[in-house]
């Protein structure tokens, strides 16, 4: 059933508490934590303005890393009230807590239209308990919940579903905002159905982290195209030599399990012909883990196995025209996961030149084009080609559990349209 959204709600003069996804990335320069990539932020801008006009009362909460329920200075969320204010061109307020005497004054102060942003919910270990006591004393300033954070909506914790629990208990609603609701449309409603053919990419690093939506897009889609070290994986388990690229050994049966579904279902199921792959020279250097820096050399492309001292970074020429001629010709258009190593210039191609295709597509063959999240979006975002697209998700993990037919505990929580 479809979920209550915020075009649905009479909000004037109640305090809205709405859950976003501020989880931005921080870096600090002289002393100051500086926004270093403010998407998330933006992404929230459309709703904050519909509930604005509609004369609401917004009290904001969100996380910031992981502070693991201590204070930590560098994941307070004081500089995202400035960038924020920046943003909207209007005041926001700030209160360094979430819960409390000094949040419930800040509230009660609240005029139409003001908005209050409240300290990283994570200072407090009760939030990702979902603790029922804690997410009782969120709820206090609360008339009306909005859940905007798709990316933290398949995690049940106290702002995300235990607030809306206590909300709607009472009586009142939880809905969802206008980039849950988007996130919702395209990776559930367009998917149900969609135009054909429909092609799927699936790059990243584990085809364990892929394995059920692989599964689940079997049923639907017309082209699979695997990339990304996940395809080494495939290789292995058909005994092509893999060098020491990254392999999941106990996932070989698995591999060969999708393969063979696709065969019955008649699906196109891809892997890559060649492959970019490099030597790699330890230099005796320990990056800032402790771990050893290596130093990629003999950069170059083979086709078939992968020679015993090289490792592979990325799908070949070869393989990205292939996979580039089947997305030109897509109606609908599924991405999640890089083709390969796309932050480095050397292995960045292949990504690229899948990225040119799907915006191809959209662009000249009006094709609807839908990027899953994480490293696919910041992929797209590195090439310029972002904004070209239909959709991106800010989900990461929230969108694959998605595609995978989880029930997400925070889009669960919200009210039912009736």
């Amino acid at each position: 059933m479809a979920k209550l959204t915020v075009r649905d709600l009479d909000v004037r003069g109640k305090r809205v508490f709405m859950r976003v996804d501020y989880n931005v990335p921080l870096e600090e320069r002289d002393g100051q934590m500086v926004i270093t990539d403010n998407t998330r932020i933006v992404e929230t801008l459309p709703t904050l303005k519909c509930l604005i006009e509609k004369g609401a009362r917004v009290i904001l909460t969100a996380h910031l890393g992981r502070p693991k329920g201590k204070r930590e200075a560098t994941m307070s969320l004081q500089p995202v009230s400035v960038r924020l204010q920046e943003l909207l061109g209007r005041p926001v307020s700030f209160v360094g807590d979430c819960i409390g005497e000094s949040v419930e004054k800040a509230a009660m102060a609240m005029k139409d239209g003001d908005i209050l942003l409240l300290e990283n919910v994570r200072y407090y270990a009760e939030e990702e308990a979902n603790d029922a006591g804690f997410a009782a004393k969120l709820a206090k300033v609360a008339e009306v919940y909005v859940n905007d954070a798709f990316g933290a909506a398949h995690r049940a914790h106290a702002s995300t579903e235990g607030v809306a629990r206590v909300v709607t208990g009472r009586g009142g609603v939880a809905a969802a905002g206008l980039l849950m609701e988007r996130e919702l449309k395209f990776l559930g409603d367009e998917l149900e159905n969609p135009a054909r053919p429909f092609v799927v990419i699936l790059g990243g690093a584990k085809v364990s982290d892929k394995i059920k939506v692989i599964d689940r897009l079997l049923e639907k889609a017309d082209s699979i195209l695997i990339g990304g070290a996940m395809a080494y994986t495939f290789k292995l388990a058909h005994g092509i030599a893999t060098g020491k690229s990254l392999v999941e050994p106990d996932f070989q049966a698995t591999a060969l399990a999708a393969e063979k579904k696709a065969a019955q279902l008649k699906v196109d199921f891809q892997l890559p012909t060649d492959t970019v792959v490099a030597t790699p020279v330890d230099t005796g250097k320990l990056n800032k883990k402790g771990k050893p820096v290596f130093e990629m050399t003999q950069v170059r492309v083979v086709k078939g196995g992968i020679p015993a001292d090289a490792e592979g970074f990325s799908i070949g020429p070869e393989t990205a025209a292939h996979f580039a001629k089947i997305i030109q010709g897509a109606k609908t258009i599924l991405w999640n996961g890089p083709m390969g190593m796309f932050e480095d210039a050397r292995f960045a191609e292949g990504t690229n030149v899948v990225a040119r295709a799907v915006v191809d597509a959209t662009v000249k063959n009006g094709a609807k084009s839908i990027i899953g999240g994480g490293d696919s979006v910041k992929a797209l975002n590195k090439a310029g080609l972002g904004d070209k697209v239909t959709f991106m998700s800010t989900g990461g993990g929230a969108s694959l559990e998605f595609l995978e037919g989880a029930v997400l505990p925070g889009v669960a929580a919200l009210s039912d349209k009736r």
